[in-house]
């Protein structure tokens, strides 16, 4: 609490230093217009500024804070119409008030002719003309540069914002894809033991590797695309223990440029290639990999064998569901995923260009 009281003390305490700031710049804009009027007398009309700006800092805080509010968060229209006319009309008055009851007091050598309050009140021709405008020109200056500040103020806070949700976003999605990795391997390993596999300890120990880089060394949101093919080639060789034989990879790589990429996305790719494809080939599965990383360009190409009697089951898995919307929060338009199926192959192909790889 005492971390929020202080924040709130900190913004707070900018906001009226940007006031002050305004002020004090509007204030010597004003003395310097009046250095370039060789015949004006510059302290007595600095005294005449000075009491003018008491008004206009009235006003401008008066529009501000109280009638603009009404007009466009409150829907007060008619109530905030009538203030403002009243308004105007009273701070011209106040505005005439302390320039014939103070300043002039304060600056005039001898005795000299006051209007009454009742003879400023009833000048609407010179308050209209002299005060009223002068008043509004500060108030709209203020204005204006105060919802400027606000709306850059708003942008970046939604921004923030904006970032903070993607970061949660991708955290809980890599919480989810570690898990389904995990449950599906040590499913794997458990089938192992239970037919007594002599491979299992050293299934135990690859499973172990790429936990250690799963759980240890993705907290970073990209990582190299080369120790993303080295976590791949080490979970391939986990799953040729189970295959043996009878798993066929034709596996491309071309990498001319150590690109970054959200970590364990490709990972889950490969991961879903065997549990839906190789995974429910009793026959002979085919699983094809090709990887291009060059400036500014991407690709990851997996490709795993189907029986007849999965073209009609096949679904986009949870991994690749993860996949998508992690690539949607990182890399917006900058991304292509295509999934296709036909009777033989199902294939899915990620193309990532961007300038932030």
């Amino acid at each position: 609490m005492e971390g929020v009281f202080g924040l709130n003390r900190t913004i707070k305490s900018q906001r009226i230093l940007m006031h002050v700031l305004f002020w004090l710049c509007y204030f010597l804009l004003d003395v310097i217009k009046l250095s370039f009027h060789k015949d004006l007398d510059i302290p007595k009309s600095i005294v005449f500024n000075i009491c003018a700006l008491c008004i206009q800092i009235g006003f401008t805080y008066f529009t501000a804070y109280l009638i603009i509010p009404l007009f466009f968060e409150k829907k007060q229209r008619l109530l905030g119409t009538t203030l403002f006319i009243i308004g105007l009309y009273l701070f011209a008055v106040a505005n005439r008030i302390m320039i014939v009851h103070v300043a002039e007091e304060i600056t005039a050598e001898g005795p000299f002719p006051q209007e009454t309050i009742y003879e400023i009140l009833t000048q609407i021709d010179m308050l209209f003309i002299r005060y009223i405008p002068s008043n509004l020109g500060v108030a709209t200056i203020f204005i204006a540069i105060k919802y400027l500040a606000e709306r850059e103020r708003n942008i970046k806070y939604e921004l923030k914002l904006a970032k903070e949700r993607s970061a949660n976003d991708l955290k809980m999605l890599k919480a989810q894809l570690n898990p389904h990795f995990l449950f599906n391997t040590l499913n794997n390993i458990y089938s192992m033991s239970i037919s007594q596999s002599p491979h299992t300890s050293e299934s135990i120990a690859k499973l172990s590797d790429i936990l250690d880089y799963a759980l240890y060394r993705t907290d970073d949101s990209m990582v190299s695309v080369s120790s993303e093919l080295t976590l791949i080639r080490k979970y391939i060789e986990l799953e040729q223990i189970r295959y043996g034989d009878r798993l066929t990879l034709q596996i491309d790589e071309q990498i001319e440029k150590e690109n970054k990429i959200p970590p364990l996305i490709v990972l889950s790719l490969v991961e879903n290639a065997f549990k839906h494809g190789a995974g429910k080939d009793s026959g002979s599965p085919l699983i094809e990999i090709a990887t291009v990383s060059k400036s500014g360009y991407f690709q990851f190409f997996i490709s795993n064998s189907i029986t007849p009697l999965q073209t009609e089951e096949i679904k986009a898995s949870i991994g690749l569901q993860n996949i998508k919307k992690q690539l949607e929060l990182i890399y917006q338009d900058d991304y292509r995923l295509t999934i296709e199926k036909n009777n033989e192959r199902f294939n899915v192909n990620l193309e990532i260009t961007s300038d932030a790889l």
